[in-house]
């Protein structure tokens, strides 16, 4: 939807870089985003959406404004707490509240999934990461939000599929396999993010803390992405495996270098190497 043609946004918003502190949001804005009626620019700005105004806002927008009470009143236990804890709250009510099983249910998720607000968006990633579908279900669904072009929503999208892909880590990696060779960079961002052995946010995948050269299949392709976004993600992956096996990690590093001497294998490594004694 454009949002534009539904909403008279000034160009004083539209074109906003976000505040530093959350405190230096302007009143207008923070209502437009508890609206849903724009996108939240920086980390700042995503931390400070109040989900319940917003939750109630999108409730009466899908005409389901019958349900706002109950939710509002089931949600009270995460009044309060991080945007980490809220969202998947969030999601898990409306997981119970429209299902994911019939084709009336799969319309209003669809509202949710291309909603204008990348906070709504969250929400449906993370529908999907608490559903019962099997994993090459949920990777499928999630490619859309593995692909969003919104920061928060590409976090959100590894984040809310990542126990079921360590639940399943062999599998997985064969599936993610092939997300590494796409041509969009989000999309094989994804597929690092989401196996990092301690990763950011979430738990940590003792398997591949312990036996990280299982997640090569994912990181040999991209050795030498094009990518600044990807590169970081490689070299934070390898990063996380040098707190258990910094000589496996070195020693990956020295055979890619061997390889290649491309700029961003050189960069990669660098960074993977930088908390790796004698390499900092």
């Amino acid at each position: 939807m454009n949002t534009d043609k539904v909403f008279s946004i000034p160009s004083e918003v539209k074109n906003r870089t976000g505040p530093v502190r959350a405190s230096e949001i302007q009143p207008e804005v923070l209502h437009l985003l508890n609206s849903g009626c724009i996108e939240t620019v920086n980390l700042t700005e995503w931390l400070a959406v109040d989900h319940f105004q917003l939750l109630e806002r999108i409730l009466l927008e899908l005409g389901l404004d019958q349900h706002t009470q109950s939710l509002l009143s089931e949600l009270e236990r995460v009044n309060g707490q991080s945007t980490m804890k809220v969202i998947p709250a969030i999601a898990n009510k409306w997981l119970t509240t429209i299902g994911l099983q019939t084709d009336g249910d799969s319309l209003h998720f669809e509202k949710l999934a291309i909603h204008r607000s990348d906070s709504v968006r969250c929400w449906a990633a993370f529908i999907v990461g608490l559903s019962q579908f099997d994993l090459d279900h949920k990777l499928n669904q999630m490619r859309r939000f593995a692909a969003d072009s919104h920061f928060g929503v590409r976090e959100i999208a590894w984040m809310a599929v990542r126990q079921s892909v360590s639940e399943q880590l062999n599998h997985a990696i064969h599936r993610l396999s092939e997300w590494v060779q796409a041509e969009d960079a989000n999309v094989r961002r994804f597929a690092v993010e989401v196996t990092r052995p301690r990763g950011v946010w979430s738990r940590h995948i003792t398997e591949l803390k312990e036996y990280p050269e299982k997640g090569l299949p994912l990181l040999e392709p991209l050795k030498s992405d094009p990518s600044k976004y990807v590169q970081d993600s490689v070299a934070n992956w390898l990063n996380d495996a040098a707190k258990s096996r910094p000589d496996w990690v070195a020693d990956v590093c020295r055979s890619w270098l061997e390889t290649s001497n491309h700029k961003a294998t050189m960069r990669i490594t660098s960074r993977a190497q930088r908390n790796i004694a004698g390499n900092g």
